[in-house]
């Protein structure tokens, strides 16, 4: 028997090209992935999917029964929607606040998608840099905090979006550009260009460089992800951005990316808001369609496996 399951392991599966990353998309191991699919190719008697190299692609079964699963999840997704509106109303508003600044990149495609689904309910973003997103939250200056922050909280719930990797920016023929990725040490004598907030909240200074006991030789902010790029490609300092808010300047040769340290540095981002809020069913549509909008359109994000689909409750 195949069910919903099965088309969303295949839906995964389309859009990775990977049994490991389609897995991890879906939160199951690849052996059960595996599984899934050996139960879908049962079913209707016909290969779905065939290796290529290390990854895998879908046979012409496989990108009929894709299409038809992409239409029943859209028709699930849009049902979800209609009776949510019918029991609990369409109006409402959505108050957000970023403490991303790479993630304005896909926040607006995200709301105007949104949008077209909840015509009612009315968006805004609180501008402005918020040392503590929490206290926004439960002074109910914010609904929906996006950002890396994950601590514990009595009444805050924290909804999982993905993973991606932090990585150094360079200009290019930077004599760093040889190295295969970059150590705290190679910042001593360099430029470090970040967003205007404080350095407790920059992942590469917090989790990077003082780990290490390294400081740069000097600290220059930009408020723009364009303004940092700009900045050092034109040789005023290096930089730490998102993978996927670089990847189209890395790709143009505009400037050059590098891992930081020999695995890399990895940051996680969350959407929190309080657990009334939660419970407002167009508020969990605009986390499910931020998952599926990243996921889609944006490189090398992971999921959070460690935290699964379901959003978890600050508890203490």
């Amino acid at each position: 028997m195949v069910d919903l399951r099965h088309l969303r392991s295949l839906i995964a599966l389309a859009e990775t090209g990977s049994v490991s990353a389609a897995a991890r998309r879906v939160h199951l191991t690849q052996s059960a992935l595996s599984h899934q699919l050996r139960a879908i190719e049962r079913h209707f008697g016909a290969p779905v999917v065939r290796r290529r190299g290390r990854g895998v692609v879908l046979t012409a079964a496989g990108e009929r029964l894709a299409a038809a699963a992409r239409a029943v999840a859209d028709e699930i997704r849009s049902a979800e929607r209609d009776v949510a509106k019918l029991s609990r109303g369409e109006g409402g508003s959505l108050r957000i606040a970023l403490e991303c600044h790479t993630c304005f990149d896909w926040l607006m495609p995200v709301m105007d998608r949104f949008r077209r689904h909840w015509p009612q309910v009315e968006l805004d973003l609180v501008s402005g840099f918020h040392p503590e997103p929490a206290a926004l939250l439960l002074e109910e200056r914010a609904d929906l905090v996006i950002g890396s922050e994950r601590r514990a909280h009595r009444g805050l719930v924290h909804w999982p979006l993905f993973r991606f990797e932090i990585l150094g920016i360079l200009p290019v023929s930077h004599p760093l550009a040889a190295r295969r990725y970059l150590r705290p040490e190679d910042f001593r004598s360099e430029t470090l260009i970040t967003y205007p907030v404080p350095e407790q909240r920059i992942d590469v200074v917090r989790r990077f460089l003082r780990p290490a006991r390294v400081r740069p030789a000097a600290m220059r902010t930009a408020e723009l992800t364009v303004a940092i790029l700009q900045l050092v490609a034109s040789r005023r300092g290096i930089a730490a951005l998102p993978n996927w808010g670089v990847k189209n300047y890395v790709d143009y040769e505009y400037v050059i990316a590098r891992r930081l340290g020999k695995k890399g540095l990895w940051s996680e981002l969350y959407a929190t808001c309080t657990a009334q809020s939660a419970a407002r069913p167009y508020l969990a549509d605009f986390v499910e369609t931020a998952k599926e909008e990243c996921f889609r359109t944006l490189d090398g994000v992971r999921p959070l496996t460690a935290v699964g689909n379901r959003p978890s409750r600050g508890n203490s």
